[in-house]
């Protein structure tokens, strides 16, 4: 008990000072985990072998991780990416696994080494890459999706992995593999006891219950244990959910962090969703924490100083290596500017998943003790050179957007019939009453900063320049029923309803004009209905002026609805003689029109309601009259 306290003061002690210095300069929370893992193991010595132990304890979190991840993925949204899943998640693994073999070829190792480092090398850090997006706030982004999207392929395809490794190990030594774990473990003897066929059943029905589960079970036995209504029975539901999924994957031979993201994306439709993600968040955080921590102070330090050089050349060979590939794999798949550079830089570790796979190739006698343990080495190293990778990463980003670089358009995974163009104050407006009204909307703007408080706020948006075709027709310009242009930018919301009007002659369009002259212009590029900004809000202004002057609240509204219908029509009157080549000031055609038009909506309006008179004031007529 008192080596346990003692561990834990350490541990604990080691994340409160390591942390914040990280953070605040900086670094990231990941790095200062690192840091305090190597300060309180391979520097100071106060923690030993248990370590190891508690790495595999502390794994847990990134089941968690996943479990979380789910729940923000509703099936419909999984197989939205299922190009960027399987095309470039599929090819990551392929490519880099192919580029590390013969790299190893070239060092003079065996075929079956080489493949077994190049399969287990291809995998990078699930823990560390998603807990960095999400603390930079970079997940929403082109690159951020794109590699989640990999690291789940990669999750994915640790199963075949797991199943293909010790197809690689030699005869003799796999048959003394399969005796040593029939004799520590009974479901994986009477696992590999099956045919084929047998485990694929038996891989599918796991998979099958967790599914079944989460649909037809959580949401009964969360109802029964609400009713007690004690939060901590809650947490212990949840956490029971997660380790009785981690538990079963375990037991068939498969990844527990799939089983609980797979999990996570059944209950994502639950209303119990939130509730789960509240009570297990704190739990994934701790666990994550410990085990960064857990790799700090498993680095060992002898291996490492008697080859420091060809440790770290190795690690930073292998980095810029997957780096080259992820990078071709941006430009293939249209990844540009700072999503470019987030993908690659972001995955070019080694991963969590390679401690695994490494030591499960030990065990199949695949690897020699040796290798393994360099190999775990440079795993480490890889993953503790990340967050200066994601560091060089706000580095560059901050470059291109000096150098005024455009951001990355986003990938659109859905349409509907409502497009609207740009959401700063105005846009917003539009959007939030469109959307509570009932109605989805497509919402495209430039700018990454609005799009993500956007959906702080549970709005969906897509970064992207509206005015470019491509982008318009991925967010279905072709079959939308009405697009709101609510650019900033006069000319290019001109530019936008001009292209819209040419592609769909009947598709309806909203424009939001900054002055009478735009107005013109975008009546003339084919602008259905066309609102001044700041027209409607003069209106309301003047209505309440009207209101403490002596009219009443029903006399300054009907003032101000016929205001609003005859000025729209003297507009639209007006645009016949307004000629952009010549100055409004001297079109003597226009003044003149305007001037015409301004008496009789006076007079409009002044037949309409007779104003009171000021008390204080002689009357008029009978001032004459006498």
């Amino acid at each position: 008990m008192e080596s346990f306290l003692y561990q834990a003061s350490l541990y604990l002690i080691a994340v409160v000072l390591a942390v914040p210095i990280a953070t605040r300069l900086g670094l990231g929370s990941v790095l200062g985990y690192l840091v305090a893992g190597i300060l309180i193991g391979p520097v100071f010595g106060l923690v030993g072998s248990e370590t190891q132990d508690l790495q595999h304890f502390a794994e847990f979190g990134v089941v968690m991780m996943l479990f979380l991840i789910g729940l923000e993925l509703e099936p419909k949204a999984l197989w939205a990416m299922r190009d960027r899943l399987l095309g470039l998640g599929g090819l990551q693994i392929l490519v880099t696994t192919l580029v590390v073999t013969l790299g190893v070829l070239a060092l003079g190792f065996t075929w079956r080494i080489a493949l077994t480092l190049g399969v287990i090398l291809s995998l990078s850090s699930t823990a560390i890459v998603l807990q960095t997006l999400s603390e930079k706030r970079l997940m929403p982004t082109a690159g951020g999706r794109s590699a989640f999207s990999v690291l789940l392929m990669q999750d994915i395809a640790v199963i075949p992995i797991l199943a293909f490794l010790p197809l690689l190990a030699l005869p003799g030594a796999r048959a003394l593999a399969k005796a040593q774990a029939a004799e520590t473990h009974a479901t994986m003897s009477f696992l590999q006891e099956l045919p084929p066929w047998g485990v694929t059943l038996v891989t599918l029905a796991a998979v099958a219950a967790v599914a079944l589960a989460g649909q037809y079970l959580v949401r009964p036995l969360y109802t029964y244990v609400h009713r007690a209504r004690l939060r901590e029975v809650n947490t212990a539901l949840a956490l029971m959910i997660v380790v009785t999924i981690a538990s079963l994957m375990l037991l068939v031979g498969l990844s527990p962090a799939l089983g609980a993201f797979l999990a996570g994306v059944v209950l994502a439709n639950s209303e119990f969703k939130h509730e789960i993600e509240s009570d297990i968040a704190p739990f994934k955080g701790l666990l994550l924490g410990l085990f960064f921590i857990t790799v700090g102070a498993g680095i060992d330090v002898e291996v490492f100083l008697r080859q420091p050089f060809t440790l770290l050349g190795l690690t930073l060979g292998l980095m810029v290596a997957k780096g080259g590939v992820l990078y071709g794999l941006g430009l293939l798949f249209k990844l540009r500017g700072r999503n470019q550079w987030l993908f690659t830089l972001g995955l070019a570790q080694a991963g969590e998943f390679g401690f695994v796979l490494t030591s499960f190739s030990l065990k199949q006698r695949i690897l020699p003790d040796a290798l393994a343990q360099s190999l775990l080495l440079v795993i480490a190293l890889s993953m503790f050179l990340t967050p200066l990778f994601f560091i060089l990463h706000d580095f560059l980003a901050k470059r291109m957007k000096e150098e005024g670089e455009a951001t990355e358009a986003d990938e659109i995974d859905e349409q509907q019939p409502i497009i609207i163009a740009g959401v700063g104050r105005f846009g917003q407006v539009v959007n939030r009453m469109v959307t509570m009204s009932g109605f989805r909307t497509t919402v495209l703007d430039h700018d990454l900063k609005v799009i993500q408080l956007l959906r702080r706020f549970g709005f969906k948006g897509y970064v992207g320049d509206p005015t470019r075709p491509e982008l318009l027709r991925a967010a279905g310009l072709a079959e939308a029923r009405v697009l709101v242009v609510c650019l900033d930018d006069r000319a290019a919301a001109t530019r936008l309803v001009t292209y819209a009007r040419r592609q769909r002659e009947d598709l309806h369009i909203v424009a939001r004009a900054r002055d009478r002259e735009h107005v013109f212009e975008l009546y003339r590029a084919g602008a259905d209905d066309i609102v001044r900004e700041y027209f409607d809000a003069s209106l309301r202004a003047g209505r309440y002026v009207l209101e403490n002057v002596g009219l009443s609240e029903y006399e300054a509204a009907e003032l101000e609805k016929t205001f609003f219908k005859l000025d729209r029509a003297a507009v639209r009157d007006l645009a016949d003689l307004w000629n952009p080549e010549i100055p409004t000031e001297k079109n003597a055609a226009y003044i003149a029109r305007a001037r015409a038009l301004n008496r009789e909506l006076e007079a409009a309006l002044v037949s309409q309601f007779s104003p009171p008179r000021d008390k204080d004031k002689p009357d008029a007529d009978k001032t004459a009259a006498e």
